[in-house]
């Protein structure tokens, strides 16, 4: 890891996003973001602004009720000069809420740590839709490994640039491009229950990207761990199984 040019990186990343909008894109449409006010979701609109100019980003700004950050969700925008809409899922997330107990006596916890990701995502691609536009997906390599996104919720979009890179070189992109250091540094959490990234994991971000850059991890248990922790969560980032009749079928 220590030898990654974040210059370098920025570079081809902000080329990639404009050949995949010049292929995949009209020259009008919009990039449409979930802004947070976390790191991932900066970057991604650094890059885009980068790469395809301000007037053509637009920012979400998506609370579930009151968002005790939302103003550094509003600094990205303000920073980067884009476009933005603050759409607050909370009536349409107590709605379903509501209508689930209703009909079903209860509701589990995992159920309602997860249904405001897939509200968003909902609320990006109805955006998208309206304006004309691709979503941009802003989960990062070090999340994507161990399986730390919501399937159909944040594990999803149109186009993905930080895929391929771990937290730390995430960090580093930012600093490069100039974005607040307060926000680019700011200590990930995953704002569904209130605890950051490494009080749930109960590993550090360090460790994590270390192993998956070089394969190294002093503690054997934590190794493992992650190991399963990755091959439990493969599924979200395959694509959705399909049965094959003919396929089976064939030569009979």
């Amino acid at each position: 890891m220590n030898n990654f040019n974040a210059a370098k990186a920025t570079l081809l990343t902000t080329h990639w996003i404009k050949e995949w909008f010049e292929k995949n894109a009209s020259p009008v449409d919009k990039c449409v973001i979930g802004i947070s006010g976390g790191k991932d979701s900066t970057v991604v609109a650094g890059l885009c602004v980068k790469a395809l100019g301000k007037e053509r980003v637009i920012g979400v700004l998506m609370p579930n009720g009151f968002q005790a950050d939302i103003e550094d969700a509003i600094k990205v925008v303000s920073t980067l000069g884009i476009d933005y809409y603050v759409i607050n899922i909370r009536d349409a997330f107590t709605n379903i809420v509501e209508k689930i107990k209703i009909n079903t006596g209860t509701i589990s916890e995992q159920a309602l740590i997860n249904l405001p990701a897939r509200l968003r995502m909902t609320t990006l691609y109805a955006v998208s839709q309206t304006f004309g536009g691709r979503v941009a997906n802003t989960c990062n390599l070090s999340e994507d490994y161990i399986g730390y996104s919501t399937r159909w919720g944040d594990s999803v979009g149109d186009f993905s640039p930080l895929a391929n890179f771990t937290t730390e070189e995430v960090i580093a992109i930012g600093h490069e491009l100039g974005l607040p250091a307060e926000l680019v540094d700011k200590i990930p959490s995953d704002g569904l229950c209130g605890k950051t990234d490494e009080d749930n994991l109960r590993f550090s971000y360090k460790v994590l990207n270390e192993y998956i850059r070089t394969g190294y991890i002093e503690d054997k248990e934590l190794k493992k761990k992650i190991d399963e922790r990755h091959e439990r969560n493969l599924f979200k980032l395959n694509p959705i199984p399909t049965f094959n009749y003919f396929e089976e079928t064939k030569g009979e």
